[in-house]
Order: structure tokens, then sequence, then C-alpha cells
């Protein structure tokens, strides 16, 4: 069994990024200084923090950056002289300026980048064209890294509508998986939010972290759910950030209580999209 008393303190932020990509680097910095004089040693921040528009279209592409540009520096930066984990999404470029890739990046308290994903489902839905601009990550190992005792992965905004890639980050380790989104409002979308949220945590076993943007355009609530699905913490509709103090403990002792990762009888595999027949 199992046996530790220790706990990490996580904190998730949100705020509306914009298309000022300076400014919304200077707001990440103040929010993230919030957080780690809470006592946070991971601050995860939305989907699209290093430039966001309504509509991505061509200022999008302009705005892509290489993995070694200025928003990574930013960050690293900033988690440098805080000393905390930070995790933030960005438009990558690719290289081509036809598309960019929506990647997140995490930076160690070193201001070392420790881990990447690229976003594998692009928001095709309720009216969206996500992939007019962005390209699909390839399908590959998770990246993960370290938090004190836990391990981290991390997927973005409309994955979490897919089950089965929430499951390949906990067959790879992961106790928290970070969900770093622009969920758009709309009818039910907040309802969605909450309730698929909600069931990856639950039939996990596994902390979600999740932040979003603020509104008028994201729907906010950006929260920390625990392996139970307890809200641990909750962000309404403004900028801000929460903290929760997570624990392997918990996790461990969830999984004793609803060992439903051991006892389930199916297994994740890719497949070949073009060979679906929807």
């Amino acid at each position: 069994m199992y046996d530790s008393d220790s706990t990490t303190a996580v904190a998730v932020a949100q705020f509306a990024p914009g298309s000022d990509s300076p400014a919304n680097l200077r707001q990440l910095r103040d929010l993230a200084t919030v957080a780690a004089a809470r006592g946070a040693q991971l601050i995860v921040f939305p989907e699209y923090s290093s430039f966001f528009e309504p509509q991505l279209g061509p200022a999008s592409l302009a705005a892509a950056e290489p993995l070694d540009g200025p928003f990574v520096a930013g960050v690293s930066a900033i988690a440098k002289v805080l000393g905390v984990h930070i995790v933030a999404g960005m438009l990558e470029a690719t290289g081509d300026g036809l598309r960019a890739h929506n990647t997140l990046v995490a930076l160690d308290p070193a201001g070392r980048l420790v881990a990447t994903y690229r976003k594998i489902h692009l928001y095709d839905a309720f009216g969206q064209r996500e992939s007019d601009v962005v390209r699909a990550g390839e399908i590959a190992e998770p990246q993960m890294f370290a938090l004190g005792d836990l391990t981290v992965g991390m997927q973005t905004c409309y994955d979490i509508r897919f089950p089965e890639v929430t499951r390949r980050l906990v067959d790879a380790g992961a106790d928290v998986v970070l969900v770093p989104s622009e969920w758009v409002r709309g009818p039910l979308k907040e309802d969605h939010w909450r309730t698929l949220l909600t069931a990856r945590a639950i039939e996990n076993t596994v902390y979600v972290v999740a932040a979003d943007h603020a509104p008028p355009i994201g729907a906010g609530n950006s929260m920390i759910l625990d392996p139970m699905g307890v809200e641990i913490v909750t962000i309404g509709e403004k900028a801000d950030v929460a903290v929760a103090w997570l624990s392997r403990d918990r996790v461990v002792t969830v999984r004793d209580l609803n060992p439903a990762l051991a006892l389930r009888r199916f297994a994740v595999h890719p497949i070949d999209a073009a060979a679906v027949d929807v």
C-alpha cells in the first residue's frame, strides 16, 4: 500500500488572451506571480495564451512562433524567476506558413522545456473550423513530466470530448491531466464543459486541471477536480488564479476504492481516421 502525506500545490489560471502577444505575456507573468505567492508549484494557463483572435486567420498564422521564440523564452524566464512549473498554450510555427500547431509547452523551475503537446483533435465543430489554420499534431507517445511524486500529462480543449485521449495518458502513468482550453460559450456549452471534465476525472481516477479563457468569448469556469470528480477549486467569469493541493495518496486511495482501471476489458489504440465510416 502506498503511504504518503505529501501534497503539491497546483494553480489554474484564467484570463482572456488577445492579439497583443507582449500584453498576453505580461498578464501571464502577473497571474503567475500571484499564484506563486499563494504557494503554487505548477501554474496552468489556457490554450492560445500566446495569441488569440475570435476567428483564427492570417493574423494567427503570422503570430505563430517556434519553440525557441519569444513566447517560450518569456514563459521560461517567468518560471525561472518564480521557481515554478508553468504550462501554457501557444501557436507554434510549422515552417511552411500555411498552418500552425496548437501547442502546449511545459517549463520547469529552471526554465527548461520539459514537455510539449500538439493538439490532436481540432475544433471543427459548433460552426468553427480550427483546421483551416491549425495542423493536428502527430499521434506519438505522451510527453509527461514529474511534479513531486505526481506524474503530469497534457491534452487540449476539444480533446476532452474524446475519452480515449485521457485514458491513454493514464495508461502512460498520469496522475494529473492538464486541459488548457479556449472553451467557447454557447447553448449548453458550459454544461458540457463541467460534465466532460468531471467524467474524465471519475472514469480515470485522476486529477483534472482545466484552464479556460475568461468571458466574453470563453466560458470561464476554470477548475481543478480530484479523482472522485469533486471540484476542489473553481474560478467564475473573471481573470484570476485558484490553488489546490494535490496528493499521490489521494489517487491511490481512490483507486483502491474504485479499481475501475484494473477491472476494464478494453484498451486504447490509435485508428486510421480515413478508414472510419461515419
